[in-house]
């Protein structure tokens, strides 16, 4: 398996404290060192690091703890190979452009059939199952919305029934972002937590690192983490129920 990692704020944020604890479960203090990767959205951009190394030996994984990138949304993951060689081409995240934005994508689990999918005008550079099923949520999206769609929330509950169909295939855990929202889609593990104001001190369970958020924030900052298993032992994160989607925007939940 693979954990995933991601953030959606109110403001642009570094999410350079919950990644170093994500580090170290890729092939540290977990399996998952078959590769890394990152991206972070800014304006209508975004930037991608990855690595097919294990993060916890990755120097561009320690560029990214050390160089405080800031951003409203973020997509992140460390990966187990179960489809597909260990390589680049098979690193997550996976991004594509639909109605002029770059869509951001990650995957925790493993598929059967997948190769069945199709996937229209997206076609799979890699041979993982995740990028076929992304390739094939895109397709099914260009085929529903051929116009830009206007109410987005919409469109998210419609991922969250394709991400049920994915299901059926095996184990399907992702997240989902195009810059402005952050949607996370959980079949067996995904927590999240919300931190605003008055802020707190956080612990990791996998580094011995505390932060104290309230030296780092403002008391109007709302930020939202998302992850496969908590990072931190010292505060209360909240569980996703199988089968069904969270989303937020701007580190509120919109479902």
């Amino acid at each position: 398996m693979c954990e995933l990692l991601g953030m959606s704020a109110n403001v642009p944020t570094d999410i350079c404290f919950s990644f170093t604890g994500l580090v170290q479960r890729g092939g540290g203090t977990g399996p998952h060192k078959d590769g890394w990767g990152i991206t972070f959205y800014e304006g209508l951009g975004c930037r991608t690091f990855k690595d097919p190394m294990p993060s916890i030996d990755s120097p561009i994984a320690r560029l990214v703890q050390d160089y405080p990138i800031k951003s409203c949304a973020v997509v992140s993951h460390i990966r187990q190979a179960n489809r597909g060689r260990v390589a680049l081409e098979n690193t997550h995240p996976f991004t594509r452009e639909l109605w002029g934005r770059n869509w951001t994508f990650a995957h925790n689990g493993q598929l059967n059939g997948y190769r069945q999918l199709e996937t229209g005008i997206y076609r799979p550079i890699g041979q993982t199952d995740s990028e076929y099923a992304f390739c094939w949520l895109l397709a099914r999206l260009n085929d529903r919305y051929p116009k830009t769609p206007r109410h987005w929330p919409s469109v998210f509950r419609y991922i969250e029934t394709l991400a049920r169909e994915l299901q059926k295939k095996g184990i399907f855990n992702m997240l989902l972002s195009d810059g402005c929202f952050v949607m996370g889609y959980c079949s067996t593990e995904l927590h999240w937590i919300t931190r605003r104001a008055p802020f707190g001190k956080a612990t990791l369970l996998d580094r011995d690192v505390e932060i104290d958020f309230q030296q780092q924030t403002t008391p109007d900052d709302v930020v939202t983490v998302i992850a496969t298993q908590p990072l931190t032992g010292n505060e209360t994160w909240h569980q996703v129920e199988p089968g069904r989607g969270v989303l937020f925007r701007l580190g509120e939940r919109e479902f």
